[in-house]
């Protein structure tokens, strides 16, 4: 960051008054510009035995596959967020279960928040940031074509909690 948004006037880095971190803080006006991670919500979406998945159509990993998710917009739920990427990437309308894992991913300044979700009817179509959609079995998931590692660590501990019969919310770490 180098101007202020709130006056056009350049900003400098040092810690504020009672903070105890560096900042931008605007030379002129003194707005302190804080800069947060950003939260990615997402869900592993379910018909009958298989699982969603796109292809992405976008940048970054174009190419590879993901569960649908992406940046939450401002004045959005996490729920509603989910959904909303569900629709954007697949054409297809979740029905939220529960709250299945959220990943800190501190290297990136993300913090991913995965739903369990199902369809109710498996009506779905390629969006605008997918080349293709589709529903898959465990065996049939492009495992070594996976965009993130979050969403390969998902996957395994989604079929994995499948075979024990339970799914546990997880809270955990994504490292390089």
């Amino acid at each position: 960051m180098k101007f202020c948004s709130e006056c056009a006037a350049p900003v400098l880095v040092r810690i504020p008054d009672g903070d105890n971190r560096p900042r931008h803080v605007c030379a002129n006006c003194n707005t302190i510009h804080y800069s947060n991670p950003k939260v990615v919500a997402g869900c592993v979406v379910t018909w009958e035995d298989k699982i969603l998945l796109c292809k992405r159509a976008i940048q970054p990993r174009y190419g590879l596959w993901t569960v649908p998710a992406g940046f939450l917009e401002n004045g959005e739920t996490v729920q509603a967020g989910a959904q909303r990427e569900t629709m954007e990437e697949a054409c297809a309308h979740v029905e939220i279960d529960d709250l299945y894992a959220v990943y800190n991913i501190a290297h990136v300044d993300q913090i991913y928040m995965i739903f369990r979700g199902h369809l109710n009817a498996p009506v779905f179509a390629t969006g605008l940031e997918s080349l293709e959609v589709g529903l898959y079995k465990e065996d049939e998931i492009p495992w070594d074509k996976l965009a993130f590692k979050v969403v390969t660590e998902t996957l395994m501990r989604f079929y994995s909690d499948q075979k024990r019969g339970s799914f546990r919310p997880f809270v955990g770490d994504i490292v390089r």
